[in-house]
């Protein structure tokens, strides 16, 4: 049976801890938890003074607690892990990736499948990393920036953090809206004004707690792959060609490059590294060599299942399209609709070719894609503002926010290019997110590969060099991508000689700084020390001096009152 979701990790105003807020090998010898069945949590230290004395636990029970994971070494503890993968893999398969996935399979039929591939497992060694972080530190990447940065460019970095959401978003609010048309005939622009609802859905969810949120999203996801997996079935793609595709490295044609670079930016997404280290808080993990390893561990492995899904629904997309697109009884209107194919004229063209119901079974997928990553996108908008800034708003406000900086320019091109305008705007959304990506990406890998933070549980020799080389790549190929992409548009617009000159000379020095900035963010070392403590261990503790520092001071009622909502009940109890 699954453990059951808690409410709150540390309710409001009620902050368990020693009387001196120091953690020292004197303190837990002094109250009594030096034995390994007695495992400590860290928890936040605050400057107020409420204090229960020094023999009191720090989580008091259940009731009010977290999601709790068992000291005992059993692979029934991989049920209290499941959820936070499935949350995280929801940006793998958002409308973003749909689109780019149609076009994919429209344009070079299976060929490029073996990017998803490459991109999937790539995706899985990053997002790993995200969740060690968050289990090994007890402290999210956004905490971990604004605690190591100077106030400048942890600014800016939550600026961009900020603008990332925004732009995942804007796929969310377009591929809903076009979801509504297709179910319900709505016209697109009153379908991204009614995307402003799931903000009292959300609401609504936030109600019943961390464990109820993960399993609708299981559910959403769920509902995904059974609609793709049956249009497979009915498109019945070449099963030789499509593992030729997956297996079989090929980039035939002028655009399967830009093709191949626009996957690889869907794949992996800035806020989802910033969602996944915070998501892991919602575990009250023991604090010993072990339970943080098997934690490790076992986020790893429904990471893995997560992704895995995910990678059979994108894998489904494209070898639909393809399939469909190479269909040898294919209309003149639905030839050109594959040379450009887009969310919306997809269904047309699957009721065309598969049947009607066949459209209506891509909507529900997409309905659920775009609820399921307004979800995900808005708690981690409410982690990147907590992090960055040690700044909270309400929920509503937060999600309303985030939604209205989406639904404008979603409004605005869908009023004035309708739903082909609305296409492309999905399109300049994720190449925001990949120039965004680099400035969450370095500092992941190098709070991961910082023994001052991590540890033991630093990034291996292998590792590193592995996600170095991939994250290079990875950012190399947006560069490309964002530089190739200004050139054509210096090149192809009708501007007058001298301004393309001067918006060269503009655009290229701030690829300059752009690059710049990297730099600095990859070859700046790390200053601050967090370590994470285990009791009485004396290589990892840390001292009263380091822990007056703050680095432990950390707001964990923070993060779980934005995941669970307070329980009035048990808050009357402590009272």
């Amino acid at each position: 049976m699954l453990l059951r979701s808690c409410c709150l990790c540390f309710l409001q105003g009620k902050e368990f801890y020693s009387s001196s807020g120091k953690w020292g090998a004197e303190e837990m010898a002094a109250s009594g938890n030096t034995t390994s069945s007695q495992f400590q949590f860290i928890t936040s230290h605050s400057n107020r003074s409420t204090s229960n004395g020094p023999t009191e636990p720090l989580i008091d029970s259940v009731e009010v607690g977290q999601i709790v994971v068992s000291e005992k070494q059993s692979w029934k503890n991989l049920f209290a892990y499941a959820g936070p993968g499935f949350l995280v893999c929801i940006a793998y398969i958002d409308p973003g990736n749909f689109e780019t996935d149609l076009q994919s399979g429209a344009q070079y039929k299976y060929e490029l499948l073996w990017i998803i591939l490459v991109a999937s497992c790539a995706a899985l060694v990053i997002q790993s990393l995200a969740a060690n972080l968050g289990v090994v530190t007890g402290k999210h990447l956004a905490e971990h920036c604004r605690a190591e940065y100077p106030k400048v460019p942890n600014f800016i970095l939550w600026l961009l953090a900020e603008l990332a959401v925004v732009a995942c978003d804007i796929p969310e609010v377009i591929g809903t809206a076009f979801a509504l048309n297709i179910l319900f005939k709505l016209p697109v622009w009153c379908g991204v004004l009614l995307t402003g609802l799931s903000t009292l859905v959300l609401l609504l969810l936030q109600q019943y707690g961390v464990r109820k949120l993960e399993l609708l999203i299981a559910f959403l996801v769920s509902t995904m792959a059974a609609c793709f997996f049956v249009e497979l079935g009915y498109a019945k793609p070449n099963p030789s060609e499509v593992m030729k595709g997956l297996f079989v490295p090929q980039l035939k044609g002028d655009g399967a490059t830009g093709l191949a670079i626009s996957l690889l930016g869907a794949m992996v997404m800035p806020h989802n590294l910033f969602l996944h280290s915070a998501l892991v808080l919602s575990r009250k993990v023991p604090r010993s060599v072990h339970g943080i390893n098997e934690a490790c561990r076992f986020y790893t492995i429904e990471s893995a299942f997560a992704l895995a899904i995910a990678f059979l629904i994108n894998v489904s997309v494209i070898s639909v399209s393809g399939s469909v697109c190479s269909s040898s009884n294919l209309s003149l209107e639905d030839k050109f609709n594959c040379q450009d194919l887009d969310l919306n004229k997809a269904s047309f063209l699957l009721k065309n070719v598969l049947g009607g119901w066949s459209s209506k079974l891509f909507a529900v997928a997409l309905l659920a894609s775009g609820q399921s990553s307004t979800i995900t996108g808005t708690y981690a908008g409410q982690y990147v503002m907590q992090g960055f800034l040690d700044l909270r708003i309400r929920p509503w406000i937060r999600n309303m926010l985030t939604r209205s900086l989406a639904i404008v320019p979603s409004l605005i091109v869908a009023l004035i290019g309708g739903s082909s305008g609305a296409g492309k705007l999905i399109i300049i959304a994720s190449m925001i997110l990949s120039f965004v990506l680099p400035f969450a990406l370095v500092p992941l890998l190098k709070f991961t590969s910082s023994k001052t933070k991590m540890g033991s549980h630093v990034n291996s020799i292998t590792i590193s060099v592995l996600t170095w080389i991939i994250s290079t790549l990875i950012m190399a190929i947006n560069t490309y991508y964002l530089a190739s992409g200004f050139i054509k548009l210096l090149i192809h617009s009708r501007l007058p000689t001298v301004s393309k000159v001067f918006a060269g000379i503009f655009g290229f020095s701030g690829m300059l700084v752009y690059l710049l900035a990297i730099l600095y963010l990859a070859l700046r070392k790390n200053k601050k020390v967090t370590k994470p403590l285990f009791p009485g261990d004396t290589e990892l503790g840390v001292s009263s001096s380091v822990t007056n520092n703050s680095m432990y001071n950390l707001p964990r009622e923070d993060i779980t009152s934005m995941q669970l909502p307070r329980d009035s009940a048990a808050a009357r109890d402590l009272d």
